[in-house]
């Protein structure tokens, strides 16, 4: 082969080399012209903040001490809201007619979970949606109610925590007997349409047959009727209160309802803190805000890919006891030594 042949073969590999490379970086190009578009519009896209919606029968005001604790439960485990974590909060403000409204109106929303401050804003998520997540931040019995197959096994879109209610009636029919030894007849203020009240009932029932007490039942059904109810119990002569309204005929009147007792200088019980706090003489029950504070790991665990019908119904871990000694002297009662001694606070 002559010098200029190897000359030509040499420039014409060159050539062909030099075609190839054009040709692979023409390729990378518009592989990179089809895709780094997109690539660029994913690393810029935010990754999806959760969105909860949070169902409650009162107004703000009334169940702000309640909603401290599930935030707190949710800082805790990492969740700020407004920055990670976004909450719809809707209120029913004492109007049960609202409740489906609400509901529906968080399934439009298309929230990831939606949490229940209580059994008549359980019964409006459910009968909303079968498929968001609905955690129960309370329920009074939620097998009895309806929303859950068992406590274990919930089975279905619904799981929380249960409060125990039914079974705590009895204990606080037995404190009012302790510090009224010669107590015979109890007013119970209760609201039929209120799922849990017929088995509260029940359990009450139970242990008045113990203690010999006599029962009078009043239904309160709205905030207009509480004051019928201790005229009622006042002409009933009943010795005292067993307060069962639920929060959301009653959790705006607390207030008005210790001012009622004074009045009517009847001893009553409740099962809520707040009510004392806001003068009422005693509470035994679960505390709330435990429970509340607890719902925000059942956010978490569905946030995290846990289905609602595996993770079993927790039941109530704390309870308090707390007598309000001013209202006591308000209505010229003594609470006995031993009863003072086992209250979880006192309110002087």
């Amino acid at each position: 082969m002559t010098v200029n042949s190897k000359q030509g073969a040499v420039n014409s590999k060159r050539i062909g080399e030099k075609r190839l490379t054009r040709h692979v970086l023409v390729s990378i190009c518009l592989l990179l012209a089809v895709f780094l578009p997109a690539v660029l519009i994913d690393a810029q896209q935010p990754a999806k903040v959760p969105r909860i919606g949070y169902l409650i029968g009162t107004f703000p005001s009334v169940d702000s001490a309640r909603i401290k604790p599930f935030r707190q439960g949710l800082r805790e485990l990492g969740y700020v809201e407004g920055k990670n974590i976004i909450i719809e909060w809707r209120y029913a403000e004492e109007k049960p007619e609202r409740m489906s409204e609400l509901a529906a109106e968080l399934v439009r929303l298309k929230v990831d979970i939606i949490v229940t401050a209580g059994p008549i804003p359980t019964r409006a998520a459910k009968q909303a949606t079968i498929t968001i997540p609905i955690v129960m931040a309370q329920d009074s019995d939620p097998v009895a109610n309806g929303f859950v197959a068992s406590l274990a096994r919930p089975g279905g879109n619904i799981t929380g925590l249960s409060t125990l209610r039914p079974e705590l009636s009895g204990k606080q029919l037995e404190l009012l007997k302790e510090i009224i030894p010669k107590l015979s007849r109890v007013a119970v203020f209760g609201t039929s349409t209120y799922p849990g009240n017929a088995q509260a009932l029940k359990e009450i029932e139970l242990a008045a047959k113990a203690f010999g007490v006599q029962l009078q039942y009043l239904d309160v059904l709205s905030p207009k009727d509480i004051e019928t109810a201790f005229r009622s119990a006042s002409k009933g002569r009943a010795d005292a209160v067993l307060m069962m309204v639920v929060g959301l005929v009653a959790g705006g009147h607390r207030t008005e309802i210790a001012a009622l007792a004074v009045k009517s200088r009847l001893p009553v019980i409740y099962s809520g803190r707040a009510d004392v706090e806001a003068g009422g003489l005693m509470t035994y029950g679960v505390n709330v805000n435990d429970l509340d504070r607890r719902a925000a790991t059942y956010v978490d665990k569905i946030l995290k890919g846990a289905k609602p019908a595996d993770l079993p119904v927790e039941q109530a871990k704390k309870f308090e006891f707390i007598v309000n000694l001013k209202a006591a002297k308000q209505i010229g009662l003594a609470i006995p030594p031993n009863v003072l001694a086992r209250a979880d606070k006192v309110i002087k």
